[in-house]
């Protein structure tokens, strides 16, 4: 007889003899969505070939054209037209399965397609909450996100939730590691903000993990995410981000910011087509500067609303473009990352239904990495610590699906049926004492109470649920242990890191 399996909402282990849903190494249970026929696919990505080949793509890094050059480019100024035999190479030497190492090996990550890995937002200017507001994003705030992420076992990578605006640019990526490596074991982040920053957090990284450089060449232990600037543009810090992680082995998230109708043509296919140019554009550079580098493809696509001119998310158009990068993703074989989000103004309706319209984009396409899967406000200008905690309860539910339904003769309960009595109940059946505790997912938020209980307890919306729910973890947020010998030698980097005056971002 099958065993009953254990529903966990956070870090919590499982029952004694229950087997558990594993959230560390999802797999997408989803067979892929198409949106355009294979044909069509095929147009757009050979419409991609001739925008790299006859337009070409304005690169305004030296280092990063010259590469390009030796490479068999066509330069003409600061314009490289790139030739299709050259992105089928670079191509053939991007890996197809990543092998992400976290502090932890139970925290690990494999990226290819069918992985599944969530992130939750990234990348805010403010943080906001029911208590304190909304506010500039600061050292608390990218702190206490971290230690959200961390608790819950649904987000694998961590992200920079928001920036920490009170600590300055030239020593914010000594804040910003530090705070990743002792708050949390999971996958990091580090900036691309120029050589001398990527350098020092690549240096800090490897000794605070106590890596060879072979080892920390292996694989890679941390990664970074680029944008091109649509249309057709790669910049300096940009280009010189791909140079440098690509050389140090360690892994880019490349991501075309493509919205239809101001960036990109106003159609699906178009502004997918320009997004696929573009990022088959920066994947050949770091093949350039490193074949055989880990690099993720990626795109974020929506549209615009077209009365404000503000970026709009969860919508149709949205959602098809996720399918249509999915099929594109799949045409290279590379594992690709999509996104979710919303663009509404506080954690409501809205933002929980454009949210969630943008997942399930995200999971019909097949995205291998899905980042802004929670707590992501007004299209990324704030990060809100009620929604990161309602949208981790829908990434929970997602997970428990990923573990699929079983029907062995335990389960398809026979037994059961024959125990129990026409017009009885199941509640005292031997099946259901068996498993009550543990076969069904138990809610971090939501209420299933009815109306009378509901407002017995205190009639609390879901908002104010997980409000309560982000303060409790934050009251005893938990942390991986820590050698204190490496942490000591990171804080004595830092402090001599300070003292020369840190490094300030290059543009």
């Amino acid at each position: 007889m099958s065993e009953p399996r254990a529903r966990r909402r956070n870090r919590d282990g499982p029952r004694p003899s229950a087997r558990l849903t594993e959230y560390g190494q999802l797999k997408n249970p989803f067979p892929p969505m198409d949106v355009f026929s294979a044909d069509r696919i095929e147009a757009m990505h050979d419409a991609a070939f001739r925008v790299l080949e006859d337009l070409g793509v304005r690169v305004l890094l030296p280092e990063a054209v010259a590469l390009f050059n030796k490479g068999g480019a066509v330069v003409k100024g600061d314009m490289v037209h790139i030739g299709r035999d050259m992105v089928e190479a670079a191509l053939a030497t991007a890996p197809k399965r990543i092998e992400a190492r976290a502090g932890a090996r139970k925290r690990d990550v494999t990226l290819e397609l069918g992985s599944l890995v969530f992130q939750p937002g990234a990348g805010a200017p403010h943080a906001t909450d029911e208590i304190r507001g909304r506010r500039p994003g600061s050292a608390r705030d990218f702190t206490e996100l971290l230690q959200l992420t961390h608790h819950f076992d649904v987000f694998q990578m961590l992200p920079p939730l928001v920036e920490p605006q009170d600590v300055a640019t030239n020593i914010r990526h000594y804040f910003t590691l530090q705070a990743q490596l002792t708050q949390s074991d999971k996958f990091p982040f580090i900036f691309a903000r120029g050589t001398p920053q990527v350098r020092e957090s690549l240096e800090m990284l490897q000794a605070f993990r106590g890596l060879s450089d072979e080892d920390f060449a292996a694989n890679p232990h941390c990664y970074t995410i680029i944008n091109t600037n649509s249309p057709r543009t790669l910049d300096i810090p940009m280009a010189q981000g791909l140079i440098d992680f690509a050389r140090a082995r360690q892994m880019s998230i490349i991501t075309p910011f493509t919205l239809m109708g101001a960036m990109a043509p106003i159609t699906v296919a178009g502004a997918i087509t320009l997004s696929h140019a573009e990022a088959l554009a920066a994947l050949t550079l770091t093949q350039l500067a490193q074949p055989g580098a880990p690099v993720c493809y990626g795109t974020f696509t929506s549209n615009v609303d077209m009365k404000s001119g503000a970026p709009a998310f969860g919508t149709p158009s949205h959602f098809q473009a996720s399918l249509a990068a999915g099929q594109l993703a799949r045409r290279i074989g590379l594992p690709w990352r999509s996104a979710a989000g919303s663009a509404a103004n506080l954690n409501d309706v809205q933002a929980a239904n454009e949210n969630q319209f943008g997942l399930w984009g995200c999971l019909m396409a097949g995205a291998t990495v899905v980042i802004h899967s929670a707590g992501w406000l007004e299209g990324g200008l704030s990060v809100s610590y009620e929604k990161l905690v309602t949208d981790a309860e829908v990434l929970n539910m997602v997970a428990e699906l990923c573990a699929g339904a079983q029907a062995g003769a335990a389960e398809i309960g026979f037994d059961a049926i024959a125990e129990t009595q026409p017009s009885g109940h199941f509640f005292a059946a031997a099946q259901t004492m068996e498993r009550y505790q543990t076969e069904f997912y138990e809610p971090i938020v939501h209420d299933y109470a009815n109306f009378g209980t509901w407002t017995e307890r205190g009639a609390k919306d879901a908002s104010t649920r997980a409000r309560d729910v982000w303060q409790g973890i934050l009251a005893n947020p938990g942390a991986p242990d820590i050698d204190p010998d490496r942490l000591a030698a990171l804080e004595d980097y830092i402090a001599r890191g300070t003292g020369r005056g840190g490094a300030y971002p290059e543009s």
